[in-house]
């Protein structure tokens, strides 16, 4: 569509829009209008670099050594597409390329079937760099700039053998050559993207096969992949960033939460080792989310920005508190094999592992999403595990009677884990309530009705 645009003279359009964005930049304090503003020079600046290339390659058009080159190519469609490929990848821009060849249209240097053909070559060129700078140590980087140069690849491989007579009706329905070409470019595009949505699930099966993950050493620290520092000058793309950096922090509470012992049982040592691994990596993300949060510019947040950064940092430090707990409190702890916790025990503790690995995504959801729904069924989720647990424990109590010593050990490492657990529950529904501020009563006062932390 930029194409078929330049095709008028819309240079024009560069500084009003220059003028529209510096003013809507510097007169909005913050929020939507500044970024519309940063929108509307980076619009400015493209419209000036493209029309100083398109004016550059004006005097090529009419360069007779070209017009040479091309009249002895026209007979070969595919030299034709070749040529423009070619072109197109040293230029680096197929927007370029197809505006110039427009104009060699225009000019009567290439006839209606050569257009057809070299247009393809360009946007089969316009995927070649990617391709080509992709050179990352994990494979699975390379799948989508493949991926999109073998999509191109097919639409060029069927359409060539078409191009005379899609030439010729084009021409017939719009004799302005230049016109034409732009047309059969957009054309092309729009019916390949079409054509092509079909295709996604068999080519990203295919690609993944082709270039698979490359394995994580088991001593590498995670890094985080989604704080981009320039977006910290577009407050919600920067929010949006440290939310799913967030993700990531409660996969790894997830990984913590399957290392917990069902039942009193004798610690392994390769267990230890990799609760401990994760508590680090769940430590680095936390500080690394932290600090991205803090360097965001206050004064560029709207109130409700404001509110979610609130959000996001408050759930960052209970994610981090609830691993703390798992890694610590009950990954970690001594314990030993008795006889003392029956099976009605160990289905208690059972139920209620799977309950909070369940309101564990639950509560990411929310994070995510911030639906008012999934934050009520989480402290909903929150309550009933709270009487859960405290009944639980009184028939435990009651079943215990004249226990002997070793049994009693065993049933106060049973009540500290389900404790624990239920602590755990307690910092993931923080969310909760952070969501249900927004859309009920204030801050201040959902958080005065809230029950108290050492009941939840």
């Amino acid at each position: 569509m930029i194409v078929k645009a330049l095709s008028f003279d819309v240079s024009w359009l560069a500084p009003l829009l220059l003028l529209a964005g510096h003013l809507f930049f510097k007169l909005s304090p913050k929020g939507r209008y500044r970024d519309l503003g940063r929108v509307g020079v980076g619009l400015g600046l493209t419209l000036i670099a493209l029309h100083m290339l398109v004016e550059t390659f004006r005097p090529v058009e009419t360069a007779p050594v070209l017009g040479n080159i091309l009249t002895a190519l026209t007979a070969d469609p595919i030299l034709d597409m070749l040529l423009a490929a070619a072109l197109t990848l040293t230029a680096h821009s197929s927007v370029a390329v197809v505006l110039l060849l427009a104009g060699l249209s225009a000019g009567g240097g290439v006839t209606p079937a050569s257009a057809v053909a070299l247009v393809l070559g360009a946007n089969l060129g316009g995927a070649l760099p990617p391709v080509l700078e992709t050179r990352s140590a994990n494979p699975s980087n390379r799948r989508v700039p493949i991926g999109n140069l073998l999509f191109r690849a097919i639409g060029c491989a069927i359409a060539l053998p078409f191009a005379q007579p899609v030439a010729e009706a084009l021409w017939r329905y719009d004799p302005d050559p230049r016109s034409a070409t732009t047309t059969f470019h957009l054309v092309f595009n729009a019916v390949l993207a079409v054509g092509c949505l079909g295709l996604l699930g068999p080519a990203g099966a295919l690609l993944t096969r082709l270039f698979p993950e490359k394995p994580k050493p088991e001593d590498e620290v995670p890094k985080p992949l989604f704080l981009d520092p320039e977006a910290l000058e577009t407050p919600y793309l920067a929010l949006s960033n440290a939310a799913r950096e967030i993700l990531r922090m409660g996969d790894l509470v997830d990984g913590l939460l399957r290392l917990v012992p069902i039942g009193p049982a004798p610690l392994d040592r390769k267990v230890s080792e990799q609760a401990s691994k994760l508590g680090h990596d769940l430590d680095r993300l936390h500080e690394a989310v932290k600090g991205y949060l803090a360097k965001l510019d206050r004064t560029d947040l709207t109130e409700r920005d404001s509110t979610r950064l609130s959000d996001l940092a408050e759930f960052a430090v209970n994610l981090g508190h609830a691993g703390d707990i798992l890694e610590k409190d009950i990954v970690r702890a001594p314990t030993q094999r008795s006889d003392g916790i029956g099976e009605a025990d160990r289905d208690a503790v059972s139920r209620l592992h799977t309950r909070v690995v369940g309101d564990l995504r639950l509560a990411l959801s929310t994070m995510m999403t911030e639906d008012e729904r999934s934050a009520r069924e989480l402290l909903d989720a929150k309550r009933e595990i709270n009487e859960f647990e405290r009944a639980t424990a009184r028939e435990h109590l009651a079943r215990l009677g004249d226990a002997d010593p070793a049994t009693l050990a065993a049933s106060s490492l049973f009540l500290s884990l389900l404790r624990d657990l239920k602590r755990v529950n307690s910092h993931l529904a923080t969310i909760g309530y952070a969501v249900m501020s927004s859309v009920g009563p204030s801050r201040s006062e959902r958080l005065a009705t809230s029950p108290p932390e050492e009941d939840g």
